[in-house]
């Protein structure tokens, strides 16, 4: 009999879905979670306020997988979190029922990530129907995968 807290058959690296970093050291185009969404930082701003108050941080953010924009506002002194994101290029092998098969460089094949329902999306599906040979680029963060962009291989 084994003890399932010994079981290590399965599991996840440990690595956090995101990490903490002051909000003054946020900038421009980089990442940030607001309102629980991994966001690239499009606008930001600080407001000083009175006497005994915190400058405030005021940052907008664009989803990484929806493109939908998000706001919020925070002292500058308090921690904000920070998505750990993963990029990976994939080529495209076949794409059934709305799964796309990928191979990775050294040769693994995926077949769980779906076609996005996007114009990525249908860019996607048209240059697989035109018989094109290409990559996808596909960002990982939080624990959601999407498909991002296309590059068509060099011949």
């Amino acid at each position: 009999m084994t003890d399932p807290d010994l079981d290590f058959q399965t599991g996840e690296s440990g690595a956090s879905t995101t990490f903490p970093m002051q909000c003054s050291a946020l900038r421009k185009n980089g990442y940030v979670v607001l309102k629980g969404h991994p966001c690239k930082i499009v606008e930001m701003s600080t407001s000083k306020t009175g006497k005994h108050g915190h400058a405030k941080v005021n940052l907008v953010g664009i989803d990484i997988f929806t493109n939908k924009k998000h706001e919020d506002m925070c002292p500058s002194t308090h921690n904000m979190e920070v998505p750990s994101i993963k990029r990976t290029d994939y080529q495209v092998l076949n794409i059934n029922d709305n799964f796309m098969s990928l191979m990775t460089d050294n040769g693994d094949v995926r077949e769980d990530l779906r076609v996005p329902e996007s114009d990525i999306g249908k860019e996607i599906e048209k240059k697989f129907e035109d018989g094109d040979e290409f990559c996808v680029t596909v960002i990982s963060a939080m624990g959601v995968e999407c498909a991002i962009a296309t590059k068509v291989l060099g011949k």
